[in-house]
């Protein structure tokens, strides 16, 4: 199989789809890798190791696209590399489709096989290749923050671990999954007072066990959520549902009673965000004030981090990276593999994640429909 790893081209994403380690056991089974230029070096990754590896170096992520049977990416496409798809290509990357109807179309128009990491689930429900970026996405959820409360950048002036005789922040954080639990980590440690809510009592009470007095725990239902939002100096968006759109848990009129000058995270923007007024932003301008409260939706936040995030990123990728190589995305693999199967959201033109058909009110078909 001939696989392609383009460069990134969102705005300030450093991260690369593939590791030189992962080139060379591609091309030891006799595959040949096409890395676009450059592709890996915000990542600390010259084009001379890929090239010492076994990789072939390309100028233009055209002669990729179009020579390549399987992309291997981070981010979802953007509107620019539309054009370069072709039907019946493997595209495997975050997709992120429910909270894009127009990338979903554009990709059904395409007839790719669109296979993403977010949804690809073991059978315990965990979401292994998305865990690594929420482990980091949630650590640098409370940094980014913590910065942002200070007085020079717009925040209230709050330092979150307070000192002797003034109190520390109030951090909020919505959802107790891989997010919240890394975001409720490093809160912690800096000494905030720390809110997790949820509606899974077993997350909370794992949280509950782990940290003890150092965090409270509360159900999250209407009531819980506007007596702890109101209070925060930072809240932290971190809900979860594999494949759909984010419920909205904190709508404008509860963001328009937090203190001026507090700090709202949503990490959850790349599936629409769990907070009303939250959008996407970019590296280069992460921040908006709306209702004097400092929002910031930057929607690739490891990127930032591109060395340690691209590593995390293609421990879990490249394993099934080299099961498509070797085996294709045939019936066989994905009865054989259903996690393969789980982040199966587009085939050949048809929208197979219920999810995010759900989500985007598009017809969706069936996996056992491809199975039989």
């Amino acid at each position: 199989m001939i696989i392609g790893v383009p460069k990134e081209i969102k705005i300030q994403e450093f991260r690369v789809g593939m590791v030189s380690a992962g080139v060379r056991a591609l091309t030891k089974q006799g595959h040949k890798v096409l890395v676009q230029k450059s592709a890996g070096e915000g990542s600390g990754i010259p084009d001379e190791e890929y090239l010492s590896a076994g990789g072939i170096i390309e100028e233009s992520p055209e002669r990729i696209y179009k020579n390549a049977d399987m992309i291997v990416k981070v981010k979802e496409p953007l509107q620019k590399e539309y054009e370069y798809l072709k039907p019946g290509q493997v595209l495997y990357t975050y997709l992120h489709l429910a909270a894009s109807r127009e990338l979903t179309l554009a990709l059904m128009e395409k007839e790719v096989i669109g296979i993403a990491y977010e949804t690809m689930q073991l059978p315990n429900g965990s979401l292994p290749l998305l865990i690594p970026m929420s482990e980091i996405a949630g650590r640098m959820a409370i940094q980014v923050g913590a910065s942002y409360l200070e007085r020079g950048k717009g925040g209230r002036g709050v330092l979150l671990g307070g000192v002797p005789g003034v109190a520390p922040g109030n951090v909020v954080i919505l959802g107790a999954g891989t997010v919240g639990m890394n975001a409720a980590k490093i809160a912690i440690g800096m000494g905030a007072r720390v809110t997790v809510l949820d509606i899974n009592l077993e997350r909370l009470r794992y949280i509950d066990d782990i940290f003890g007095s150092m965090v409270t725990t509360l159900y999250s239902d209407h009531h819980t959520i506007e007596a702890s939002v109101v209070e925060a100096d930072l809240l932290i968006g971190a809900v979860l549902i594999p494949g759909a759109r984010a419920p909205i848990l904190v709508d404008r009129c509860l963001v328009a009673r937090m203190k001026p000058g507090s700090v709202v995270v949503d990490v959850s923007v790349d599936q629409g965000g769990c907070i009303e007024t939250i959008h996407p932003t970019s590296h280069e301008n992460p921040t908006y004030v709306l209702d004097n409260v400092i929002h910031y939706g930057v929607a690739n936040m490891p990127g930032a981090v591109a060395r340690t995030s691209t590593f995390a990123l293609t421990n879990v990728t490249f394993p099934y990276a080299m099961k498509i190589a070797n085996q294709g995305v045939t019936k066989v693999l994905l009865k054989e593999d259903p996690v393969l199967l789980s982040g199966l959201n587009l085939y050949k033109g048809s929208l197979i994640c219920k999810p995010v058909a759900d989500s985007l009110n598009i017809e969706c078909t069936h996996p056992e429909v491809l199975l039989n």
